[in-house]
């Protein structure tokens, strides 16, 4: 089995404002905006950072399962995990690993061509965790929820070239990635204080909370090209937190070189 992390999504209380942080800073560009995701009753923006996606998400209606993600942690901050299966049998599995410990579905959607399903955040304790499979599972090429290969065109690494890691954060480290690694049917390994699970091309990073947020996505480890361009601008836009990190949209930005 095999699975890609694929799109990060993180919620905001005003759209524009996050995504012109994160466009400036990380030097990326908007490659998408999805009306799908209205039936939610929120409105999205989606920027590829090398070949995944970065999306970040509004509630727009009363009652939205963001908006509550948004009250409970006291702002802006990480949302979904999005990971690609490289097989339809490979996300059928998760699904089940999900139902055998406990962890309800909170939305899927089951087509010919595209099947995706949501794990509810409740019982992943951290973040949802979504899991897809389509026609094609291309790691680096289509994604359908952002409109298929078009993004290609908008793909910009100068600046900032590739997601490396998650990190999600608890009162109980072990016990979260333990969980997650059922889910995910994959192993995990202890990292000094914290704990890591590997997917194919990044990792996700289990440490302990301590900034009184509660549990949540906390940070993501980034690639970047030009470290300069990300501090100055950072510095300018009142997120600069030090020489290896900037927070933007309630998230911690940690800056990595590719040999990292």
């Amino acid at each position: 089995m095999t699975l890609q992390l694929r799109q990060i999504c993180l919620v905001a209380r005003e759209l524009e404002p996050a995504v012109e942080d994160l466009t400036e800073i990380l030097g990326i560009n908007r490659c998408f905006v999805d009306p799908g995701v209205g039936k939610f009753g929120l409105k999205n923006t989606l920027m590829p950072i090398g070949t995944n996606f970065l999306e970040v998400v509004t509630p727009i209606a009363e009652g939205t399962a963001a908006g509550r993600y948004l009250k409970r942690r006291g702002g802006d901050g990480g949302y979904m995990v999005i990971t690609q299966a490289d097989s339809l049998e490979s996300q059928q599995a998760v699904r089940q690993n999900a139902l055998d410990n406990g962890v309800r579905i909170a939305f899927e959607s089951v087509r010919e061509d595209w099947n995706l399903c949501q794990l509810h955040p409740g019982d992943m304790k951290a973040a949802f965790l979504e899991i897809e499979s389509d026609a094609y599972n291309d790691f680096q090429g289509y994604w359908h929820p952002v409109g298929g290969t078009d993004w290609q065109n908008h793909v910009n690494r100068d600046v900032t070239s590739e997601l490396m890691g998650v990190e999600l954060q608890t009162n109980d480290p072990e016990a979260l990635a333990t969980l997650w690694a059922k889910v995910a049917g994959l192993p995990f390994s202890r990292e000094g204080a914290a704990f890591s699970l590997k997917l194919n091309n990044a990792s996700i990073r289990f440490v302990k909370e301590e900034d009184g947020r509660g549990a949540g996505l906390s940070g993501l480890d980034i690639a970047v090209e030009n470290r300069e361009h990300v501090l100055s601008v950072a510095r300018q836009q009142g997120c600069y937190v030090s020489d290896d990190q900037v927070d933007i949209c309630g998230v911690h930005w940690y800056l990595k070189s590719n040999e990292s």
